[in-house]
């Protein structure tokens, strides 16, 4: 009787050392690659948009259009934070009281104001459906998976553990815009 059960079992570690570890390294290696793709096209948007000092519809557009080829889905953050100069007066209702200095503050602008102007509801020109930067702004591009890929159910299924945090491609980039190319 114990015979039989020492083969039931290395039957069931068999069956797993020579199918479930390939399929689960071969979906592991897939993540690798969508993500690999994933942050090629973060970084050349953010690279291109910090270059150019703009964002365009068709940019944006190629960007969704390359991170749809890892066959992935997912939530793209844009955050454009605008240097402002505030002048600093003592008595800010004499323009004689200006104190020669300036104070410096950020202003951000996130996914749903950018979005607003590349996509306006209303018929505009081309040329105002662009979102213009200033140089010395910064601007960041954050993406994250909200799909489930295969290689984490894969990973799930063999630590039996619930479903968790699935994010599997986090990729936050960006930087100094470089230019104003307009």
């Amino acid at each position: 009787m114990s015979n039989v059960l020492s083969l039931i079992t290395a039957a069931i570690v068999a069956c797993m050392l020579l199918f479930i570890y390939p399929v689960s390294k071969s979906y592991e290696q897939q993540d690798q690659v969508s993500y690999s793709v994933a942050y090629k096209s973060v970084t050349k948007f953010a690279d291109s948009v910090r270059s150019k000092g703009y964002i365009t519809p068709e940019m944006y557009t190629d960007f969704m259009r390359e991170l749809d080829l890892t066959g992935n889905l997912y939530k793209v953050e844009l955050q454009h934070d605008q240097k402002l100069y505030y002048p600093i007066y003592t008595d800010p209702a004499d323009p004689s009281s200006f104190q020669m200095d300036f104070e410096v503050h950020y202003q951000s602008n996130y996914s749903d104001h950018i979005m607003d102007v590349l996509f306006p509801k209303d018929l505009v020109s081309a040329a105002e459906r662009k979102y213009y930067l200033k140089q010395y702004d910064y601007f960041l591009v954050t993406i994250h998976n909200t799909n489930v890929t295969k290689g984490t159910l894969v990973r799930q299924f063999l630590n039996m553990s619930p479903g968790g945090d699935e994010t599997r491609i986090y990729i936050p980039y960006g930087g100094m815009v470089l230019n104003e190319d307009y």
